[in-house]
C-alpha cells in the first residue's frame, strides 16, 4: 500500500520503439532535398574534375601549409577529388587518403538517406560518443603522422 506522500512509480519502458510518422508527400516530392544535395556535390566534383588543382593559380594555397609548412587533414583534398573524379583511386589515396575515405562514407550515407526518404522515414545521424571520439582521434592521428618524417607517404 502506498502512503500519501509516496512518489508515483515510473512507467515501464515500452518493448516496442516509437516509429516516426512518415514524411508528407510521395517519394518523388520527398526526394528533392537529397537530389539537390547530390546536384550540389556533383557540381563541385565536376568543377574540380574540369579545373585541375595540380596547376598553380586555380585554387588558393592552404593557409596552414603556407605559414607553417604543416599539412592539415584537408591538404591534398582537391587533388584527391580531382583524381577520384577521373577514376584514379591510387593517386586519390596518395593525395589524401582521409578524403577518399570521406568521399566513400558520404556516398554510403547519401544512399541510406535516399532509401530512408523513399520509405518515408526521417534521416537521423546519431553517432555514439565513442564513435565521435574515435573519428576525431583518427583525424588527429592522420594529421600528426602525415607531418612526421616516417609519414612522408601521406604527404599530398
Amino acid at each position: 500500500m502506498r502512503g500519501v506522500n509516496a512518489e508515483p512509480r515510473p512507467a515501464a519502458p515500452s518493448p516496442h520503439p516509437v516509429q516516426a510518422a512518415p514524411a508528407p508527400g510521395g517519394p518523388a516530392r520527398r526526394l528533392w532535398i537529397p537530389a539537390a544535395a547530390l546536384a550540389a556535390v556533383g557540381g563541385a566534383f565536376a568543377y574540380v574534375a574540369a579545373v585541375d588543382p595540380n596547376e598553380p593559380g586555380h585554387y588558393p594555397v592552404c593557409p596552414l601549409w603556407r605559414f607553417t609548412g604543416l599539412y592539415c587533414p584537408g591538404c591534398g583534398g582537391l587533388r584527391s577529388a580531382h583524381a577520384f573524379a577521373h577514376g584514379d583511386l591510387a593517386t586519390a589515396f596518395q593525395d589524401n587518403a582521409l578524403a577518399v575515405a570521406a568521399f566513400l562514407a558520404l556516398a554510403a550515407l547519401w544512399t541510406v538517406w535516399v532509401v530512408r526518404t523513399v520509405r518515408g522515414r526521417p534521416m537521423r545521424l546519431e553517432l555514439p560518443s565513442a564513435a565521435r571520439w574515435a573519428l576525431g582521434a583518427s583525424v588527429l592521428v592522420f594529421t600528426v603522422v602525415r607531418n612526421l618524417p616516417f609519414g612522408a607517404w601521406l604527404h599530398p
